[in-house]
């Protein structure tokens, strides 16, 4: 069986450990990584995990593809892909997303995941939300997306900020199907249903 095709997009919004947990989860389970990060996906990048940060999500990927090239592979339908992460997905994304416009290849791979029915997960970040945010998601989920806030599993009882980064990844991933579940789940500990 051959390894599955995950198509990565790193948005502008803040959360840009986000891109770099799911990148180096999806290596560890030997898929193959298209990445795709708009400019300010970038800038973010390196003003919240340091200046090298960028090159490390690049060396995780298989392909790297350049925001405006949508000519690339993965702006078609034709190429099998296993579905696409966007972590994290700005609302200038969303939005995009959500109306179609596919304006540069994150948001045109984004659009071919939904016509061709494959999964796209959308870790969309902001708070607090507009009606625009909300609208924009519930049209997004309309088309098929799934919106995966990165709401932190306090049940868990994580130790740090990487701990939750780690986890948000991991159920986004999860959301692919593309391997056992490598999310840490709930155990309910009281003996309760």
């Amino acid at each position: 069986m051959s390894a599955p095709r995950v198509v990565l997009g790193v948005a502008g919004a803040s959360g840009a450990a986000l891109g770099l947990s799911v990148g180096r989860q999806l290596s560890q389970l030997g898929a193959e990584i298209d990445l795709i990060a708009s400019r300010a996906a970038e800038r973010t990048l390196a003003g919240e995990c340091g200046a090298e940060a960028f090159e490390t999500l690049r060396s995780m990927a298989t392909r790297s593809h350049a925001i405006d090239d949508i000519g690339a592979s993965i702006a078609s339908g034709s190429v099998v892909t296993s579905g696409m992460i966007v972590a994290p997905c700005s609302m200038r994304s969303l939005a995009a997303i959500a109306m179609g416009l596919d304006d540069n290849l994150l948001t045109r791979a984004a659009g071919v995941q939904l016509k061709e029915r494959r999964r796209l997960i959308l870790i969309t970040r902001e708070a607090p939300l507009t009606l625009a945010h909300l609208r924009n998601m519930v049209a997004a989920t309309e088309l098929g997306a799934i919106i995966l806030p990165p709401v932190p599993a306090f049940y868990l009882k994580p130790q740090s900020v990487a701990e939750i980064v780690d986890q948000i990844a991991a159920r986004a991933i999860d959301l692919l199907g593309i391997s056992a579940p490598v999310a840490k789940h709930w155990i309910n500990t009281d003996g309760g249903h």
